[in-house]
């Protein structure tokens, strides 16, 4: 039988949950709230939280100084592209671990996963030379093939699991009806995997756009996506608390909007497979 919920067991249970939120939610509330301060107001103590001179001084100028829009197109290019790549990829590899499996298939999950622990920077220097040979520095196309690299093991890791939920017998059914192997991967499997397929394509997007790294290093001004956008007004001549933090909110506006819109799919994708 299940235990019944007491009404102060939800209180007390409701009360941590929106103090964790507020928490978790408080360093995106204060950027944004500093974005509207001068760049006095911004380093007063004891900080001013609401009661303090409103400006949009901030926003105009940092329109004035950087070209936002090229900056928001190069993100948006840059991590749609990726990750649009990425699932090209991965939906078949997935496919083959999660209905073709060897003796090996689980080593090589693990493996692929492995890379994710390797510091990037252990990899900066011969992926800069190889991109500075091959023309790639600076370039979006440069960029998405490493953020590409980068986020694969994630996205067929989720995959995998998603299609491991399939039931096998309907890709045997579609077989027996004289299916290929590309049918069945393009119709069959992929329609049956479209929240799993969503949920992954959302959650890559937001860590293609949030990448700094890679970003910053491989890229001056012609690709330079929003990361560099804000890196751009902490500079030798100070840190502009106030500017900055305009920047910052121009960047992460839109990937929180796409994130508040999406938010049971990401959940259903970082959540699935955890309950049965």
């Amino acid at each position: 039988m299940a235990r019944k919920v007491t009404t102060q067991h939800k209180v007390i249970v409701t009360a941590i949950a929106w103090t964790l939120g507020i928490l978790i939610f408080f360093p995106i509330l204060w950027t944004f709230l500093t974005s509207f301060k001068s760049e006095a107001d911004a380093i007063a103590s004891p900080p001013q939280f609401l009661f303090f001179h409103w400006t949009m001084e901030n926003y105009t100028e940092v329109q004035s100084r950087s070209n936002y829009l090229s900056h928001f197109m190069n993100s948006v290019i840059i991590s749609f592209g990726s990750t649009l790549i990425g699932l090209i990829i991965a939906i078949p590899a997935a496919w083959a671990m999660a209905f073709s499996p060897t003796k090996r298939t689980k080593d090589v999950l693990m493996w692929m996963l492995s890379t994710k622990m390797m510091p990037p920077v252990g990899a900066l220097i011969p992926i800069y030379l190889m991109f500075r040979n091959s023309g790639l520095l600076d370039t979006r196309i440069g960029l998405v093939i490493v953020l590409t690299l980068i986020n694969l093991p994630i996205i067929v890791w989720m995959l995998y699991t998603y299609f491991k939920e399939i039931p096998g017998e309907i890709l045997e059914a579609a077989r027996m009806d004289g299916a290929s192997l590309m049918k069945e991967i393009v119709y069959v499997l992929t329609p049956m995997a479209v929240p799993g397929i969503a949920s992954t394509l959302l959650l890559n997007i937001i860590l293609a756009w949030n990448e700094a790294f890679w970003t910053l290093n491989l890229t001056a001004s012609k690709a330079a996506p929003l990361t560099a956008f804000i890196a751009s007004y902490s500079s030798p001549e100070g840190l502009f608390y106030a500017k900055l933090s305009a920047a910052s909110t121009m960047a992460i506006a839109p990937i929180l909007i796409l994130g508040w819109f999406s938010q049971k799919q990401l959940v259903r994708g970082l959540t699935f497979g955890a309950v049965k």
